[in-house]
């Protein structure tokens, strides 16, 4: 390959950098000044969150926004920290043992350079497709449950508190033993914030669009609503000196930008992290591709999931060198982005500059900003992942997949984020095998007057006493040979003049080499009871390996192009309605 097409694929900067426009710096300075004004109380409570210091949220945001615009391929998507991922970062830190605060934040700056590591190495290897394998119910269900746990992490800051646990048992138990010390005066700000933002984010909006304001202006400007809250509490706690009456404040936040930071790299501690690093990285990336393939399409754009893995991976291991945590792209951040109209990654390169700024000029008024109003950005922020539907709409369709959302959902809340979503991914998979091993399998026969095959159960058809035609829905492969063995052992038995069987093909992408074993003893069984075994409608792409197998050369019977030229040459004159 030669080396300018490599640098163009590994650093899309240089594909949409050469075509960049004035009016395009325009838009994606827009589209930075709302998301900018959006993300950084985000990325101060999301942080918070996570058990980490404040100021490590505008790191992660930072440097996270910086490599990604270099790296990434969608235009709309925002990185940055976010809730669920933040969570699982508290989960995953909570059960080390560790000493100090200055462990714990080396321990994420750990975990958060492994999950870059894995993410670039997933991309390097285009490995990409992966997204492709979890179950979105599944996910769903996940993030529900995560958002539950997050809600009701945020209690303790909203009653001026303090409680631990990382599931709704140790939640509730620890709330219960520490709720006779809430804070009325922290519980007062943080109910106020809430109703300031949502009032912001829907009335401000309606009453915006009522005096004339444009949509894409009212909906940006009613998404400041936790910076004007933020503005507002502080102000409030710093006038009234809140602080001595028990309201809990962010308190002192590091002036400018981080310097170098190495990660700890103690083979314990790696071995510690490495299975947190590995589900925090499967699920910032489907969470990220989902929502950038989503944007994409409604801006008629095209994504590269091999791509993406690389820049998150460069955004991850950026945040961990510079003081952050993990990160990923944010639905509603990029959400707003687009409605702001970024038109390039750059977008995100200018929303990083600004936070930047922010922390260099004024992270000293956060001093006095209370954590109830950080947790009232979070309990906002996390109500719309909450989305209990799935439950409904997977039991309507599929008993099999409900019981995979449901064990999901309720060892996430019961025992925790890390084991909610490993038993999760395991139920998809146990759940996609127990489906594929007992595949639709169908005996067709001729709809009159036509050349078309089907059920014989839905539909008036015409069969034939010596022929068997069965249509086998499914590809072929390990988990569902057995099936089709007995039951097609169970099908000859009942037509006692059979003389063939035929295969059709139609709906079969893959065999695998336990089937084609599985065919050849089939072809071997049916000829000793002299019954011919045929094929028809077989693949091209299969067709080429079955050619070259012993199973095609010792066919008993033929491979036919149509299931009709096959029935029309092996029939006898006793079609039967």
């Amino acid at each position: 390959m030669r080396t300018d097409n490599l640098f163009n694929r590994y650093l899309p900067i240089l594909r949409w950098g050469s075509r960049y426009r004035q009016v395009d710096l325009l838009d994606d300075s827009i589209a930075a000044v709302v998301v900018a004004i959006m993300l950084i109380p985000q990325s101060l409570a999301l942080a918070i969150l996570a058990g980490l210091p404040a100021q490590m949220g505008l790191y992660a945001s930072i440097f996270g926004l910086l490599m990604y615009s270099f790296f990434g391929t969608s235009s709309s998507l925002s990185i940055g920290p976010v809730a669920v991922v933040s969570l699982m970062t508290a989960a995953a830190l909570g059960k080390l043992t560790l000493a100090s605060d200055a462990e714990y934040i080396a321990a994420a700056l750990t975990l958060t350079f492994l999950c870059g590591g894995i993410l670039l190495a997933l991309g390097l290897l285009r490995l990409g497709f992966m997204a492709n394998f979890l179950s979105h119910p599944v996910i769903s269900a996940f993030i529900t449950a995560s958002g539950i746990l997050i809600g009701a992490s945020q209690i303790q800051h909203l009653l001026g508190i303090s409680t631990s646990g990382h599931n709704l048992v140790d939640l509730g138990l620890s709330l219960s033993n520490t709720i006779n010390g809430a804070n009325l005066i922290t519980l007062s700000i943080g109910i106020f914030a809430i109703l300031f933002i949502l009032w912001f984010r829907i009335g401000l909006r309606q009453l915006l669009k009522k005096i004339g304001w444009g949509d894409r202006a009212a909906n940006a400007f009613s998404r400041a609503g936790p910076i004007f809250a933020v503005v507002i509490t502080s102000v409030i706690v710093f006038v009234y000196n809140l602080g001595e009456r028990g309201v809990q404040t962010l308190g002192e936040v590091p002036i400018g930008l981080p310097g170098l930071m190495i990660p700890d790299f103690s083979f314990d501690l790696v071995n510690s992290l490495l299975r947190s690093a590995m589900l925090i990285s499967i699920i910032g990336f489907v969470e990220s591709v989902s929502v950038a393939q989503t944007l994409a399409t409604r801006k008629r754009e095209r994504i590269d999931l091999d791509q993406e893995l690389v820049g998150l991976g460069a955004a991850n291991i950026a945040s961990s060198l510079a003081g952050g945590f993990p990160v990923t792209g944010g639905f509603s951040r990029s959400v707003v982005n687009f409605d702001a109209g970024a038109s390039t990654p750059a977008a995100g390169l200018l929303t990083s500059i600004l936070i930047a700024l922010a922390a260099i000029f004024f992270t000293p008024v956060l001093y006095w900003l209370p954590k109830a109003c950080l947790a009232a950005i979070i309990i906002v922020a996390i109500s719309s992942l909450i989305d209990f539907s799935v439950l409904q709409k997977s039991w309507n369709y599929s008993r099999a997949d409900f019981a995979a959302v449901s064990l999901t959902l309720a060892l996430t809340l019961v025992i925790g984020v890390e084991i909610g979503i490993a038993a999760g991914v395991l139920a998809s998979i146990v759940v996609h095998l127990y489906k594929t091993s007992k595949p639709h399998v169908a005996v067709v026969g001729k709809v009159p007057g036509t050349e078309h095959y089907r059920n014989v159960d839905h539909h008036q058809v015409i069969t034939h006493e010596n022929i068997l035609s069965i249509r086998i829905d499914e590809s072929l492969y390990f988990a569902n040979t057995r099936y089709l063995e007995k039951l097609l052992t169970e099908l000859v038995a009942e037509k006692p003049r059979l003389e063939h069987v035929i295969l059709m093909c139609i709906a079969i992408n893959k065999i695998d080499l336990s089937a084609l074993e599985a065919l050849e003893k089939a072809n071997k069984a049916l000829s000793e009871l002299q019954i011919k075994l045929h094929l028809s409608e077989v693949k091209g792409p299969i067709m080429d390996k079955l050619r070259h197998t012993d199973f095609f050369r010792d066919l008993s019977g033929n491979n036919y192009l149509s299931h009709n030229q096959a029935v029309e040459d092996l029939k006898n004159d006793d079609a039967a309605p």
